[in-house]
């Protein structure tokens, strides 16, 4: 293998990489996920969560039913309110048409 043959398999393994998942979020309801830590800090700075301890990094979001909010074409919606996604996803359609 040439040089640039070995610069381009090692640019393809260092993208196929998966990101580690290291940091703990607690939901209102009891439930836990992981999710990266640069995601964990982008969540701190905008005060989506709070940090609650270190080892490991873990944190808590702030408003209850937090971890259910989506953003659908920049509307936030709220999974827990079947209603407010089906009229926003109604009132969507009816632009388009």
């Amino acid at each position: 293998m040439d040089k640039e043959a070995k610069q381009e398999k090692k640019r393809r393994e260092k993208e196929n990489r998966k990101r580690k998942k290291n940091a703990k979020v607690l939901c209102q309801d009891g439930k836990t996920y992981w999710t990266t830590q640069a995601q964990f800090w982008q969540w701190v700075r905008e005060k989506v969560i709070v940090k609650v301890d270190d080892g490991p990094l873990c944190g808590k979001f702030v408003r209850e039913n937090g971890e259910y909010d989506v953003v659908l074409s920049n509307t936030v919606l709220n999974l827990r309110c079947p209603n407010h996604l089906r009229e926003a996803l109604m009132s969507r359609r009816r632009a388009l048409q």
